[in-house]
């Protein structure tokens, strides 16, 4: 069975410090709901250049909390790009904002569940 994704080594270390260095809204949702959710989440999961902020294999689902900084135009474009990479792998991207999660943390859950069926 091959790969959807194409691993570069190089990123790794990038990934390993995202793990260690979680934003409050990436530490929240993970401690109080993917880690413990009856689907199996990674964080800071890497497809070819990218590295997402939670991936679930099962679901083939990518969940992306968004900060300040994503409503740019340049970042808005990044993020149109790398979801439709995302996309074009079969994936289903979800973003949330920080300020979601930080105001409407069940909702945020809820909605997500709706995709682990």
């Amino acid at each position: 069975m091959s790969k959807i994704y194409l691993y570069d080594q190089r990123h790794k270390p990038l990934a390993q410090n995202l793990r260690r260095e979680m934003t409050p809204q990436e530490r929240h949702l993970w401690y109080g709901f993917l880690k413990t959710c009856p689907a199996q989440f990674r964080r800071q999961k890497q497809f070819g250049a990218y590295i997402v902020d939670f991936y679930c294999a099962k679901a083939k689902l990518v969940i992306e909390l968004d900060g300040s900084q994503h409503y740019e135009e340049a970042d808005r474009a990044y993020d149109q790009e790398r979801d439709a990479y995302l996309t074009g792998l079969g994936l289903k991207v979800l973003r949330y904002s920080n300020a979601d999660v930080n105001r409407n943390f069940k909702a945020v859950c809820e909605d997500i569940m709706k995709y682990l069926g």
